[in-house]
């Protein structure tokens, strides 16, 4: 998860190459078009697998995958495999977050201080709300909380995990904001903090929230945390691949911030729950809340989202884009869609580094080829 944030920018990045493209974007038409993209980008970047979705408002229209499950085997990946998500796990804590509201159990503007009653809350963050946290503008840094120490010491941690998460969140909120308030520093301790709060509203761990809230009302089946088990594929570090037995993932109680695994066909139905497709799992407003950049804030994020435009993705003309990139070093996973057309294109690899160069080609090819159909 810590070459997220590099990773992230890179998604922001091949926004205008896609944007660049006039033509309203369609699904493809031709199934063996899409295989022929998701072919070519296999053969040039050679990950150990890479699969690829072309979703619509229901879920998955098309889907296809290339590669082995793991270096040494011959066994094939497929599209009902479980795939990890890294970071694009926090669009689903701030999903989860925003059902919370729609309840009237939470609110945006929740400062910290009211969401851990039971915390010494340093007056620094006097004006800050959850809502900050979601949009990485609160400023908590990571490189104030997350070394290399905490992380060794977390992966050995058999305490409960609201415990370890309300213990970071101690930590985060008993000193003054280590970064300038208001500003934009992305960083994964800012969804720790929010999985803890999410926990102490609800008096719950943040995973069985997630279940309740968005894993059994999106039907996602195969959903789940850390790396996926076999008969699944391996995540590869550099072409290596690393036994989801062992050191595979970042600690558990990193959840909130990306830790999810789910098929193909799951994660293309939240997507379309995101793009509209699900009404009534969420709340117009809260829907166009988390897609939306707060006031003052970059232009280019929202609440677990990369923020763009394009000329594709409108019906009729310009409309906005969604994106994020999401990787714990060992998996890949990228996300492009377009809510107002009601279209998108995930890419997801079992290698950090060969994944990433996949995944983004991929969807980008993916938005260029349904722009051109």
């Amino acid at each position: 998860m810590f070459a997220t944030r590099r990773a992230l920018l890179g998604g922001f990045a091949a926004l205008p190459l896609v944007s660049a493209f006039p033509a309203m974007a369609r699904p493809l038409r031709d199934q063996t078009a899409a295989g022929a993209v998701l072919d070519a980008v296999f053969a040039e970047t050679a990950p150990p697998a890479l699969a690829a979705g072309i979703v619509s408002r229901e879920g998955l229209a098309w889907s296809g995958a290339r590669g082995i499950r793991r270096a040494g085997s011959e066994t094939l990946a497929t599209t009902d495999d479980r795939w990890h998500l890294g970071s694009n796990t926090k669009a689903m804590t701030a999903a989860v977050f925003a059902r919370l509201v729609d309840q009237g159990r939470a609110r945006w503007a929740m400062p910290v201080a009211e969401a851990f009653p039971g915390l010494t809350v340093d007056t620094g963050w006097a004006s800050i709300t959850l809502d900050d946290l979601m949009h990485h503008r609160a400023g908590l840094l990571d490189a104030a909380l997350l070394d290399r120490a905490w992380l060794m010491a977390a992966h050995a941690d058999l305490r409960p995990l609201p415990e370890q998460r309300a213990e970071f969140a101690a930590r985060a909120l008993g000193a003054p904001p280590a970064g300038p308030v208001g500003q934009f520093a992305y960083g994964n301790g800012n969804y720790i903090v929010l999985g803890a709060a999410i926990e102490t509203i609800t008096g719950q761990p943040w995973e069985t929230v997630m279940a309740a809230e968005l894993f059994a009302p999106l039907a996602l089946a195969t959903a789940g945390f850390g790396a996926p088990q076999d008969p699944a594929p391996w995540g590869h570090r550099s072409g290596v691949a690393v036994d989801p037995a062992g050191f595979a993932d970042n600690p558990r109680a990193l959840g909130p911030a990306g830790t999810a695994h789910m098929s193909m066909a799951d994660y293309a139905r939240f997507i379309g729950a995101m793009m509209g497709g699900k009404p009534g799992w969420l709340s117009e407003d809260a829907r166009g809340h988390l897609l939306t950049p707060a006031a003052g804030s970059p232009p280019t994020y929202a609440a677990g989202w990369g923020v763009g435009t394009a000329p594709w993705a409108g019906v009729g003309g310009p409309g906005p884009t969604i994106t994020h990139n999401g990787s714990n070093t060992m998996w890949f996973a990228t996300v492009l869609a377009a809510p107002e057309r009601g279209l998108g294109f995930i890419a997801l690899s079992n290698d950090g580094v060969a994944g990433q160069r996949a995944c983004t080609t991929l969807v980008r090819r993916l938005a260029e080829a349904s722009a051109a159909a």
